[in-house]
């Protein structure tokens, strides 16, 4: 056992449960904090599946990201916090501020509470939602020193994202005092899933695609990472001497289209090929570039391919 615990907010989350699986696997302690204590089953479950039959290491906290409730407790004793739990809507909120305002105090709940309990470094979930959405996205490579804009006409998700690790920079800033942040910005999130939990990206894109509900490639391309390296990212991020107070953009090399997504199942799984669209490929001019460089030379963090993520999610969705 390592004597060291990790907090890890949102444990039932798609990149919660994997990171989860990957500090006990390293021999963690690890508290989780879930919304309701009920999703405590459903957790252990996806974890026995992944092969873990201790849970001695393991506790559960009640907490939510709109209540202070409960965080002091989960983050007492801890060396380290990954706060990987955020609001993600099924639709876009009537009001925006349904949305930014509990990614925004939600983080600025967890830091102030990490702050308190005298933890060494918290790293943060943002998104490459906080870094690409800007007025012109074409011909330019996409790095850490890339922020949207969110003054910028943009849908409620994207700027809650941009907000809310804004206010986490400005209260390390400000208030941190000797804590560190560490902010890890992923683009969408594939990957093997576990227990039935899955992400939005995943659930849109493979499910979306492989039962036919996907008729059409928009005018859109996105990165893909795996969630195992996403966990992994965060638990290199979590220790290494040069990663405080630093950005890291979490992506495999290249981004993809629905097209380009459509076309990989029906070559590399034809079996499942019955119900994908027939879609018309993409227009070049909307392939962006994001740049995963300084995860690599900084963490030596080695993401698998987007192709090797994708066909992951396919083969554990029709597995489950």
């Amino acid at each position: 056992m390592i004597n060291q615990t990790v907090v890890v907010t949102g444990g039932t989350g798609f990149v919660g449960i994997h990171t989860i699986l990957q500090l006990l696997q390293k021999g963690y302690t690890v508290n989780t904090t879930l919304r309701s204590l009920s999703k405590k089953d459903s957790l252990i479950t996806a974890l026995k599946e992944a092969g873990i039959d201790d849970f001695s290491a393991l506790a559960f906290f009640e907490a939510d990201l709109t209540s202070d409730t409960g965080w002091n407790e989960a983050v007492a004793g801890a060396d380290f916090v990954l706060h990987v739990a955020s609001p993600f809507p099924a639709q876009d909120p009537k009001e925006e501020n349904d949305l930014l305002i509990p990614a925004r105090d939600g983080a600025l709940r967890v830091l102030k509470a990490a702050r308190k309990a005298g933890v060494k470094r918290v790293v943060l979930t943002s998104s490459f939602a906080a870094v690409g959405y800007s007025a012109n996205r074409k011909n330019r490579i996409f790095t850490e020193e890339d922020w949207t804009d969110a003054t910028a006409p943009i849908p409620p998700y994207i700027k809650s994202k941009t907000v809310a690790e804004k206010a986490a920079w400005e209260y390390i800033r400000t208030e941190g005092g000797d804590m560190e942040l560490t902010v890890i910005n992923p683009v969408g999130i594939f990957g093997p899933v576990l227990g039935g939990i899955t992400s939005a990206s995943l659930d849109m894109a493979v499910s979306g695609i492989l039962n036919g509900t996907i008729r059409e490639s928009p005018d859109f391309t996105m990165g893909v990472v795996d969630v195992r390296d996403v966990a992994a990212i965060h638990i290199t991020a979590m220790t290494h001497p040069d990663a405080g107070g630093e950005r890291f953009i979490a992506a495999s090399d290249g981004v993809m289209s629905f097209y380009d997504v459509a076309e990989l199942f029906k070559k590399e799984r034809p079996q499942w090929a019955e119900h994908i669209a027939d879609m018309q490929p993409t227009p070049a001019e909307f392939y962006i570039q994001i740049a995963n460089q300084k995860a690599r030379t900084v963490l030596g963090w080695h993401p698998r391919s987007k192709e090797a993520a994708l066909l992951a999610s396919a083969d554990s969705l029709q597995k489950n």
